[in-house]
Protein backbone atom coordinates (compact mmCIF):
# COMPACT_ATOMS: atom_id res chain seq x y z
CA UNK A 1 0.00 0.00 0.00
CA UNK A 2 1.27 3.42 -0.95
CA UNK A 3 1.94 6.22 1.54
CA UNK A 4 1.56 8.76 -1.24
CA UNK A 5 -1.41 11.09 -1.33
CA UNK A 6 -3.11 12.33 -4.46
CA UNK A 7 -3.21 16.06 -5.06
CA UNK A 8 -4.50 18.26 -7.86
CA UNK A 9 -3.58 21.75 -9.02
CA UNK A 10 -5.05 23.86 -11.78
CA UNK A 11 -3.37 26.55 -13.88
CA UNK A 12 -5.06 28.89 -16.35
CA UNK A 13 -2.98 28.98 -19.52
CA UNK A 14 -3.56 31.30 -22.44
CA UNK A 15 -3.03 28.89 -25.28
CA UNK A 16 -4.98 26.88 -27.82
CA UNK A 17 -5.84 23.32 -26.85
CA UNK A 18 -3.87 21.68 -29.73
CA UNK A 19 -0.73 23.77 -29.07
CA UNK A 20 -0.84 23.07 -25.33
CA UNK A 21 -1.31 19.36 -26.02
CA UNK A 22 1.89 19.33 -28.11
CA UNK A 23 3.80 20.77 -25.15
CA UNK A 24 2.51 18.16 -22.69
CA UNK A 25 2.59 15.07 -24.89
CA UNK A 26 5.67 15.15 -27.14
CA UNK A 27 9.35 14.77 -26.24
CA UNK A 28 10.20 18.02 -28.03
CA UNK A 29 7.38 19.88 -26.28
CA UNK A 30 8.24 18.49 -22.83
CA UNK A 31 11.93 19.36 -23.42
CA UNK A 32 10.93 23.01 -23.73
CA UNK A 33 9.66 23.32 -20.14
CA UNK A 34 9.39 20.09 -18.15
CA UNK A 35 12.91 18.67 -18.33
CA UNK A 36 16.30 19.54 -19.83
CA UNK A 37 15.79 16.84 -22.42
CA UNK A 38 13.17 14.19 -23.17
CA UNK A 39 13.52 11.12 -25.37
CA UNK A 40 10.96 8.47 -26.15
CA UNK A 41 10.88 4.95 -27.48
CA UNK A 42 7.28 4.01 -28.00
CA UNK A 43 5.45 4.37 -24.70
CA UNK A 44 8.66 4.84 -22.67
CA UNK A 45 9.77 8.42 -22.05
CA UNK A 46 13.19 9.31 -20.61
CA UNK A 47 13.28 12.65 -18.75
CA UNK A 48 16.72 14.16 -18.18
CA UNK A 49 17.49 16.83 -15.56
CA UNK A 50 21.04 17.98 -14.76
CA UNK A 51 22.46 14.71 -16.07
CA UNK A 52 20.14 12.42 -14.10
CA UNK A 53 17.52 10.35 -15.90
CA UNK A 54 14.05 9.22 -14.92
CA UNK A 55 11.94 6.92 -17.03
CA UNK A 56 8.17 7.10 -17.23
CA UNK A 57 5.67 5.02 -19.14
CA UNK A 58 2.92 6.73 -21.06
CA UNK A 59 -0.18 5.03 -19.61
CA UNK A 60 -2.96 6.87 -21.43
CA UNK A 61 -3.50 9.76 -23.75
CA UNK A 62 -6.32 11.40 -25.62
CA UNK A 63 -5.46 13.88 -28.33
CA UNK A 64 -5.89 17.53 -27.25
CA UNK A 65 -7.19 16.41 -23.84
CA UNK A 66 -4.74 14.64 -21.51
CA UNK A 67 -1.65 12.53 -20.96
CA UNK A 68 -0.96 10.21 -18.03
CA UNK A 69 2.50 8.92 -17.11
CA UNK A 70 3.78 6.57 -14.40
CA UNK A 71 7.38 6.73 -13.22
CA UNK A 72 9.17 3.45 -13.93
CA UNK A 73 10.80 3.44 -10.48
CA UNK A 74 7.51 3.91 -8.63
CA UNK A 75 6.52 0.96 -6.48
CA UNK A 76 2.86 1.92 -6.30
CA UNK A 77 -0.05 2.94 -8.48
CA UNK A 78 0.97 6.61 -8.49
CA UNK A 79 0.94 8.50 -11.75
CA UNK A 80 0.95 12.07 -12.95
CA UNK A 81 -1.59 13.41 -15.36
CA UNK A 82 -1.83 16.67 -17.28
CA UNK A 83 -5.39 17.35 -18.44
CA UNK A 84 -6.52 20.26 -20.59
CA UNK A 85 -9.86 21.72 -19.52
CA UNK A 86 -11.69 24.32 -21.62
CA UNK A 87 -14.38 26.37 -19.88
CA UNK A 88 -17.52 26.10 -22.01
CA UNK A 89 -18.67 29.63 -21.19
CA UNK A 90 -15.45 31.68 -21.20
CA UNK A 91 -13.33 29.37 -23.42
CA UNK A 92 -10.50 29.78 -20.88
CA UNK A 93 -7.97 26.97 -21.14
CA UNK A 94 -6.67 25.38 -17.94
CA UNK A 95 -4.09 22.71 -17.31
CA UNK A 96 -5.25 20.42 -14.53
CA UNK A 97 -2.42 18.46 -12.90
CA UNK A 98 -3.00 15.28 -10.88
CA UNK A 99 0.04 13.90 -9.07
CA UNK A 100 1.03 11.94 -5.98
CA UNK A 101 3.53 12.77 -3.25
CA UNK A 102 4.40 11.72 0.28
CA UNK A 103 2.08 13.50 2.70
CA UNK A 104 4.87 15.71 4.08
CA UNK A 105 6.01 16.65 0.54
CA UNK A 106 2.72 17.73 -1.06
CA UNK A 107 3.38 21.47 -0.64
CA UNK A 108 6.86 21.06 -2.10
CA UNK A 109 5.47 19.04 -5.04
CA UNK A 110 2.85 21.73 -5.71
CA UNK A 111 5.58 24.39 -5.72
CA UNK A 112 7.58 22.30 -8.17
CA UNK A 113 4.57 22.15 -10.49
CA UNK A 114 4.06 25.91 -10.12
CA UNK A 115 7.67 26.46 -11.23
CA UNK A 116 7.30 24.02 -14.13
CA UNK A 117 4.05 25.61 -15.31
CA UNK A 118 5.63 29.04 -15.02
CA UNK A 119 8.30 27.81 -17.48
CA UNK A 120 5.58 26.42 -19.74
CA UNK A 121 3.73 29.75 -19.73
CA UNK A 122 6.96 31.53 -20.66
CA UNK A 123 7.55 29.20 -23.59
CA UNK A 124 3.95 29.68 -24.74
CA UNK A 125 4.05 33.45 -24.27
CA UNK A 126 1.13 33.11 -21.85
CA UNK A 127 0.84 35.49 -18.90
Amino acid sequence: MSDKVKFEVEFVIQSSQPLLYQYISTPSGLSEWFADNVNSRGELFTFIWDGSEEEAKLLKRKSDEFVRFAWAEAEDDAYFEMRIIVDEITSDVSLFITDFADEDEVDEAKMLWENQISSLKQVLGSS
